[in-house]
C-alpha cells in the first residue's frame, strides 16, 4: 500500500473512534462541566461505552449489530452537532481539549508511520509482532486475539467460539478491544488486518488523553506537562505497546484517567463534585475489561482517592455500582456462557499456564502448596529482581516462549557486539532488556531518580504543584509495583516481566520523574528527556527483522518525523 492510502485509512480510523468520546465530551460541556480534564475523561468514558455495547449487541443479537453500530456514529454526529459550544466559556473549553485530541492523532498517525517505517502493511498484525522484536524471534500471537474473535462474532456465527490457539477461548481476554473493532467493522475491513492494526494503535493511544488529563488536573506548569507528555510518547513503553497492539495501553488509559479524578492539588474532583464518583467506578470497570493487570494501578489510585477524601458512603457505593455494572456481565459471561474463562489469572496468580478445570482459588492454593513457604518467598523475591534487570534463575527450563534474560548480562553482550561491528544484535538484546525489566524500560530517565534525591537532600525545593504531581505518580508508580510483586505469583512463566503488569506504571513513573526534575533541577529536565528520546529513536528505527520484499520507505520517514514534530509543537504550545 503506498504512503498515501495508509494516511487516508488511518484518517478515517481516526475519525470512527474519536466520534463517539467527543460526543459524550461535547454533551457533558453541554450539561455543564467546566473541567478540561474531566470532560476528557467523560470522553474516555463515553468511548469504552461505545465499544463495550457493540461487543454485547453483537453477541446477543448478531444481526442487530450493524444497525447499533450506525445509530451509535451518526447519533453521536448528531449530538456533537446540538451540544456544540456557543458561548465564550465553552468555546475556550473546547479549545482546551482539542489540544488532547490532536496530541492523540498525531501520536497515532506517528506510531503508524514509525511502525510501517520498512513497509509490511501487507502483512500488517504479523509485522506487528517482528517490527520492535528482538532478533530474530517475535512477540507472540496476542494482537491476532481480538480480531480473530471479531471476525467470528461479526459473522454472526452459533454456538460458541472457537478457540485461538494455543487454546484461548474468548472468555479468557477482556474483550473491550474486541468492541472496539465490532463498532467499525461495518464501515468497511480488509484482509490484511491492516483495518484492525490501525485500529489497535488508535486505541492504545488513547493514553495520551488519559495522560494529558492527569498533567491537567494536576495544575503542573505548562513545560512540565509538555516534557512529561513527550517522555511518554518518546519511551519503549509506548513505542512497543502501541504498535503491537494488545490491550496494555488501552486499560492504562482508563487508569490514568481515574487518577485524573483525584490528582488535584487541592480538592479532589470526587469531593467536590460527588457524581464522578459514578464516571470513577465507570473508568475502573472499563480499565478491567480491557487487562486484568489494571488492577495493580487501580488499587493505589483509590489509595489516593481515599486519602483525599470521598464524599460520602452513597457515592463510594454508586461509584462500585457502576463498576460491578460493566464488569458483572462479563464475568457471568466467563463461568456461564465460555467458562471458564479464568485462564490468565491463574496463569498470574497461580502460575499454572495449562487449561484445566480447576478454580481460580483451588489453583493458587495448590500452587502455593507445592511451591511451599521458601519457594514462595522465593518466587516473590525474583520478582522484584526481575524488574530491576534480573533474569530467569532457576534450574527448571524456561519454556520455549519466555525469552527475558538478564539485562545485565544483555547489556555486556550488547557492549562486546557494539566493539565487534554487530550493531543489529546489541539492538537486539538492548530491546530485550527494556522490554522486559521495569527499571530498565525507563532508558537515560532512570538517572533523574537519584537527581531529584540530590536535589531533595540539598534543599531545591519547589513545593509547587510539579513536585505535587511527582509525589502522586511516584506513589502510584511504588506501591503499584509492590502489589504486582507481591501479588504475582513468581515462578518463570507468572514473573514480574513489564507485560504481566499495567503499563499505567511506567508511563506514571515517566511523568514523576519529570516532574520530580522540573521541581528540583529544571534545566535536566528538557536535557534528559531530549537525550533519552533521541536515544530511544535510534534504538527503534532499524527493523531487525523486515517482512520479506519490504524496504524502507522515504513517505513512511517523512510523515513519522512530521508528525512527531507536530505532536511536540502542539505540547509545547499548550498553556
Amino acid at each position: 500500500m503506498s504512503g498515501g492510502s495508509l494516511f487516508v485509512l488511518a484518517v478515517v480510523q481516526l475519525v470512527l473512534t474519536a466520534v463517539p468520546g467527543v460526543a459524550a465530551a461535547l454533551l457533558a460541556i453541554r450539561f455543564g462541566v467546566r473541567s478540561a480534564g474531566l470532560a476528557a475523561a467523560i470522553a474516555l468514558a463515553g468511548s469504552g461505552a461505545a465499544a463495550m455495547l457493540s461487543f454485547w449487541i453483537y453477541w446477543v443479537a448478531p444481526s442487530l449489530g450493524p444497525a447499533f453500530v450506525y445509530l451509535v456514529f451518526f447519533g453521536a454526529i448528531g449530538l456533537t452537532i446540538w451540544a456544540w459550544p456557543r458561548g465564550g466559556e465553552q468555546r475556550e473549553l473546547l479549545r482546551r481539549l482539542s489540544v488532547p485530541l490532536a496530541l492523540w492523532a498525531l501520536a497515532s498517525l506517528f506510531i503508524v508511520f514509525f511502525g510501517f517505517l520498512h513497509g509490511g502493511t501487507e502483512t500488517a498484525l504479523g509485522t506487528a509482532a517482528s517490527r520492535f522484536s528482538t532478533q530474530p524471534s517475535q512477540l507472540a500471537s496476542d494482537n491476532f486475539i481480538p480480531t480473530f474473535f471479531s471476525d467470528w462474532m461479526f459473522a454472526g456465527h452459533p454456538g460458541s467460539a472457537p478457540v485461538f490457539e494455543p487454546g484461548w477461548l474468548i472468555s479468557d481476554r477482556p474483550p473491550l478491544q474486541i468492541g472496539y473493532i465490532l463498532s467499525q467493522r461495518i464501515f468497511g475491513w480488509d484482509v490484511t488486518t491492516l483495518h484492525s492494526q490501525l485500529l489497535g494503535v488508535m486505541v492504545q493511544q488513547l493514553w495520551v488523553v488519559g495522560l494529558w488529563a492527569v498533567l491537567s488536573e494536576a495544575r503542573v506548569a505548562a513545560r512540565t506537562r509538555a516534557l512529561a507528555m513527550i517522555a511518554a510518547l518518546l519511551s519503549d513503553v509506548a513505542i512497543v505497546n502501541g504498535f503491537f497492539v494488545w490491550p496494555k495501553l488501552l486499560a492504562a488509559s482508563f487508569v490514568l484517567a481515574a487518577l485524573a479524578l483525584v490528582v488535584a492539588p487541592r480538592e479532589s474532583t470526587l469531593r467536590a463534585q460527588p457524581w464522578t464518583n459514578v464516571l470513577f467506578g465507570a473508568l475502573a470497570g472499563f480499565a478491567f475489561l480491557s487487562h486484568g493487570s489494571s488492577v495493580f494501578g487501580l488499587i493505589p489510585v483509590v489509595l489516593i482517592a481515599v486519602v483525599r477524601g470521598l464524599p460520602g458512603w452513597r457515592w463510594l457505593a454508586a461509584a462500585a455500582v457502576a463498576a460491578l455494572v460493566l464488569v458483572l456481565p462479563w464475568s457471568a459471561f466467563q463461568r456461564y456462557a465460555e467458562p471458564p474463562g479464568n485462564r490468565v489469572v491463574k496463569w498470574a496468580l497461580a502460575g499454572e499456564t495449562g487449561v484445566d478445570g480447576r478454580s481460580i482459588g483451588g489453583a493458587i492454593a495448590d500452587g502455593y502448596s507445592a511451591a511451599g513457604l521458601g519457594g514462595a518467598l522465593e518466587d516473590k523475591l525474583q520478582n522484584f529482581l526481575t524488574m530491576a534487570g534480573g533474569g530467569p534463575d532457576t534450574a527448571v527450563e524456561p519454556p520455549e516462549w519466555i525469552h527475558f534474560a538478564s539485562a545485565f548480562t544483555d547489556t555486556a553482550n550488547a557492549v562486546e557486539d557494539v566493539g565487534e561491528g554487530r550493531f543489529g544484535i546489541a539492538a537486539s538484546e538492548i530491546r530485550e532488556s527494556r522490554f522486559s525489566h521495569l527499571l530498565w524500560s525507563f532508558g537515560l530517565l532512570i538517572i533523574g531518580l537519584p537527581v531529584i534525591l540530590v536535589g531533595r537532600l540539598r534543599g531545591r525545593r519547589r513545593d509547587g504543584p510539579d513536585w505535587g504531581l511527582a509525589r502522586v505518580c511516584l506513589f502510584v508508580c511504588g506501591v503499584g509495583v509492590v502489589l504486582w510483586g507481591l501479588l504475582l505469583f513468581g515462578n518463570v512463566p507468572s514473573r514480574a516481566i513489564i507485560t504481566e503488569g499495567s503499563l499505567a506504571l511506567p508511563l506514571l513513573g515517566i511523568a514523576g520523574i519529570v516532574a520530580g526534575l522540573r521541581a528540583t533541577y529544571p534545566r535536566w529536565a528538557a536535557w534528559l528527556v531530549g537525550a533519552n528520546a533521541v536515544t530511544v529513536l535510534l534504538l527503534y528505527i532499524p527493523s531487525l527483522s523486515p517482512p520479506p520484499g519490504t524496504s524502507y520507505s522515504a513517505f513512511a520517514a517523512i510523515a513519522a518525523a512530521c508528525f512527531l514534530a507536530g505532536f511536540v509543537t502542539v505540547t509545547l504550545r499548550d498553556d
